[in-house]
């Protein structure tokens, strides 16, 4: 049994999405056990009537809870008994396999650092969601975590990455790209220009950098960069297909003519628009932690909750923490044979 702990008071949905997407969960795996933290009064009244095996499942009562426009590392250390800290402090401890929080992402990460606390030999865990590709994901490393990274912090987060692609998404060899603003080797700032060679050495699968327009174009499985650039491209990807889904569906609505293909299209448009749906690909991994932990979005409807807890009982399943302990372990050892 996969013993998941849910954050039910974070996010610009909870508590009803959280709740509903953790019975939606908890109906279709049968080897789960969540733990709900949060308001107990607040969460029974939401769990009331709704169809769901209660023997796999404990609400643990926490009484405040982290708002998204406060100080994360302040709200970690002086909110002890909020939803997200407890929970954190719950997977420290060793209780379950793994956290998952639509909360403030500023708190997920500090609460990761400071409670959870970095695996060893980690120098910096690193958010990791999976983006839609033209051949199937692209893990994006780091989304936001680490604004100011130096060239090690980049090398390690390409090793993190590729164990997660390799072992998860099944990747056999994944090819890592660097982000950068040209394809060619002596492009970039000094922490890309650096970063290439650490990759270079290293024993991963690296394929040279990334520019902006290759993403997502299915030659790369792990891209890497620091959070400022990735979190500024997440955002801007997000923006960009809300813009594009919008246009394209006022333009279909604009005349009789056009209303006609739509229905006629609407098939592929429902494909593409799965495709492109945050909802179904769960959350952002913080890897490099002790334990797992999982951020999903913060407007996660119960649709992308349920699907954060799918990848985190797939975390916890393959043991990912262990890998990347082990492999960085393993790592450091043939730097210092060299």
């Amino acid at each position: 049994m996969y013993k998941l702990i849910l954050d039910a008071m974070g996010g610009d949905n909870a508590p009803q999405a959280i709740l509903d997407g953790a019975v939606a969960a908890l109906q279709e795996y049968s080897d789960i056990f969540i733990y709900l933290v949060g308001k107990q009064e607040v969460i029974q009244e939401h769990l009331a009537g709704k169809s769901y095996d209660a023997s796999r499942v404990e609400i643990v009562d926490a009484r405040e809870e982290i708002e998204m426009a406060e100080p994360p590392v302040k709200a970690v250390r002086t909110k002890k008994d909020a939803s997200m800290v407890v929970g954190m402090q719950m997977a420290a401890e060793g209780k379950g396999d793994a956290f998952i929080t639509a909360g403030s992402t500023g708190a997920a990460v500090a609460g990761g650092t400071l409670i959870v606390r970095r695996a060893p030999g980690v120098l910096r865990p690193a958010l990791a969601p999976v983006l839609p590709s033209a051949k199937g994901g692209v893990l994006l490393i780091d989304c936001g975590a680490n604004v100011d990274c130096k060239p090690a912090f980049l090398q390690q987060f390409a090793i993190m990455g590729s164990i997660y692609m390799r072992t998860v998404m099944g990747v056999e060899n994944p090819r890592v790209g660097l982000i950068n603003n040209g394809a060619e080797e002596e492009k970039g700032n000094s922490l890309t220009k650096e970063a290439y060679q650490l990759l270079k050495e290293s024993t991963i699968h690296f394929v040279g950098n990334a520019e902006g327009r290759d993403i997502l174009s299915g030659q790369f499985d792990v891209v890497v960069c620091d959070g400022f650039v990735g979190n500024v491209l997440m955002k801007f990807m997000e923006g960009c297909a809300s813009f594009l889904f919008g246009k394209i569906k006022e333009e279909l609505l604009s005349s009789t003519r056009t209303k006609i293909g739509a229905a006629l299209a609407k098939p592929a448009f429902s494909s593409l628009k799965k495709q492109l749906d945050y909802t179904e690909y769960g959350g952002a991994l913080l890897l490099g932690t002790n334990a797992g932990v999982i951020k999903a979005h913060g407007s996660s409807n119960a649709k992308a909750v349920k699907s954060a807890i799918g990848q985190a009982r797939e975390f916890a399943r393959l043991g990912i923490v262990e890998k990347i302990k082990q492999e960085l372990a393993e790592a450091a050892q043939e730097t210092e044979n060299e």
